[in-house]
């Protein structure tokens, strides 16, 4: 009977494996067809969405856009009727001119306005670095002289990109007095825009790129700007396009990725505006819609093996190891534990030790500053002793008495920039007060005098009319001064003529320019450090720049460095402008 019995009980067996193994193939089955029907369905959904969003954003742009040229349309021809501007191109006064532009720019937001005389020259200009510039061989002079109405004109930028310029003769009597120009500020669309995900780019009647969120672009047809990808990008793009099977073909490609295309008409001479949209979002929602499918599906399957194995002495078994594991980590959690109490104990004796090291650099610092500032008014009071000797020897008191008082200017001067330096640690309250520039420039080169004819120094000095006035502390001011005409001293030493030019202006801040013709600098970065020179063992300490900077950064300005493209190096040294309302508030 047992012996009967057991073939049928495998049969059995048999039986029901087989009818389990059909029903995982069949779960596995309905799982794939269900997968691809969802992928299909909701990769057209979505990217029917996304192309909708794409082109109301587009038109959000486009009406953006004609709105910005629109509103700038009618700026050339009010100003063209302004009788102030009519009157200064006839008299050929423009004092005030500038002044009145720059009023009517911060009204209708535009880029710049400038004004040009009927030979092409910019007589007035918010932007300052533009007056003086001839224009007359550019399009939107030309055009604007040609025409009786206001004009459109695109020119080319130096670097990249282009200008957008309304331009409209200025009349009187039927005589052409000049010209007035409004620049359009567009690129603050392109600023706009990339913030966004998609790129975007206008281009004008002739397909060439004008405006882009990507710069290298700009010039080229779309076509063109469309094959500029890296050979990373490539490999990206041929990588997805055989791995990517959530999305439908793309459009085009940028930087690898797959990007769906929308274009449409600006009506304004013919330009269109195309923007890409990633297919990213439509991949991440339906790859989301997936995941939960295939979650579910993997799910059943496990469930089904799970009550299929009941292999319930293998799992004891693996819960045992994991818990010696465990054990063994929570020993060894231990034993880390003690070994960083013991490092941390050790880093409380290293602090201790470097809060005293500092203690000692901070006093040696101290210390090479006190003999930096110093060096200079001794070194003047050398000088002027060696002639006062020399002047009392030929009998003339009167003159050595001068330089007598000179030496006793310099000893007060000392002890003004020690009383400094102590306050150097301590960074207490200062007393400002109004400041010529002007008279300290004079002060400090006073100060150089001796240094600059005994190594035949031209100097060019270029000042403005006006006072230039700010809100500091004259002594420290000079300070700054003698340390930049010195560093330009001992840069010129190489030169054959060795040149320095000093320029004083006045805009929205007053910047004081020291220009050499020496070596340049090598090192940009660490200029302003403490202890950073390039000048030989006993020449200096690399101290003067770092007080300078220091000094500047607590008034209120900022002082800078470049290499000057003819050789040599510049340093401009800018402070807030003193204006009536600073005044009288001091």
């Amino acid at each position: 009977m047992a012996n009967g019995a057991s073939p049928s009980l495998r049969e059995r067996t048999s039986a029901i494996s087989w009818r389990v193994r059909i029903a995982l193939l069949v779960l596995l089955g309905i799982a794939a067809l269900t997968v691809w029907l969802t992928n299909t369905y909701l990769t057209e959904r979505f990217t029917e969405s996304t192309r909708n969003r794409a082109d109301l954003r587009l038109a959000l742009h486009s009406g953006n856009l004609l709105s910005e040229l629109r509103s700038n349309a009618i700026v050339p021809q009010l100003l063209a009727r302004d009788r102030e501007l009519i009157g200064a191109l006839s008299d050929g006064d423009y004092s005030r001119s500038t002044q009145r532009l720059i009023g009517f720019v911060e009204e209708i937001g535009a880029a710049s306005l400038f004004l040009m005389d009927k030979d092409g020259r910019v007589v007035a200009a918010t932007e300052r670095t533009r007056i003086g510039v001839n224009m007359r061989d550019q399009r939107h002079f030309l055009d604007a002289v040609r025409s009786s109405a206001t004009v459109f004109s695109l020119v080319p930028r130096e670097a990249s990109g282009y200008h957008f310029y309304y331009s409209r003769k200025v009349q009187a009597e039927g005589e052409t007095l000049g010209v007035i120009a409004v620049e359009v500020d567009l690129a603050k669309f392109e600023r706009a825009w990339a913030g966004i995900t998609a790129a975007v780019l206008v281009t004008d009647s002739e397909g060439t790129i004008i405006l882009a969120t990507e710069p290298r672009w700009r010039g080229l047809m779309e076509d063109e700007a469309l094959a500029r990808q890296d050979p990373e990008g490539a490999i990206e793009r041929a990588i997805q396009a055989t791995a990517d099977w959530t999305a439908l073909p793309a459009d085009a490609y940028l930087a690898g990725e797959a990007m769906m295309r929308s274009e449409a008409r600006l009506a304004f001479r013919g330009w269109r505006i195309v923007s890409f949209t990633n297919y990213a979002s439509v991949r991440e929602r339906v790859n989301s819609v997936l995941a939960l499918e295939i979650m579910g599906f993997a799910i059943l399957l496990a469930l089904a093996f799970y009550f299929l194995s009941r292999k319930t002495a293998v799992r004891m078994r693996l819960f045992q190891r994991e818990s010696a594991e465990l054990r063994a980590l929570n020993a060894r959690l231990q034993r880390e534990i003690a070994e960083r109490e013991r490092v941390q104990q050790t880093l409380a004796v290293a602090e201790q030790t470097l809060a005293q090291s500092s203690k000692l650099a901070a006093l040696g610092e101290m210390s090479a500053a006190v003999s930096h500032e110093l060096n200079q008014p001794l070194a003047a009071m050398k000088t002027y002793l060696a002639g006062a000797r020399l002047l009392l020897g030929r009998n003339r008191p009167d003159e050595a008495l001068s330089s007598f008082q000179r030496i006793d200017d310099l000893i007060e001067r000392m002890g003004t920039i020690t009383r400094q330096l102590k306050s150097y640690a301590r960074k207490g309250a200062e007393s400002l007060s109004p400041v010529n520039m002007g008279d300290a420039l004079a002060s400090a080169l006073s100060m150089m005098e001796p240094q600059l004819k005994s190594r035949q120094v031209g100097i060019t000095r270029i000042l403005p009319s006006e006072e230039v006035r700010v809100l500091g502390d004259r002594v420290r001011i000079e300070q700054v001064m003698v340390n930049l005409l010195r560093n330009a001293l001992d840069a010129t030493k190489g030169a054959e003529h060795p040149e320095i030019e000093i320029i004083l202006a006045q805009g929205e801040t007053a910047t004081l320019t020291v220009r050499d013709n020496g070596h340049g600098i090598e090192d940009l970065d660490a200029l302003f450090e403490p202890f950073y020179t390039t000048k030989r063992p006993g020449d200096g300490v690399g101290l003067g720049l770092a007080i300078s900077s220091g000094i500047v950064n607590d008034l209120g300005g900022r002082l800078t460095a470049r290499n000057a493209e003819a050789g040599g190096a510049v340093f401009e040294m800018q402070l807030p402008i003193l204006d009536e309302q600073t005044a009288a508030a001091e």
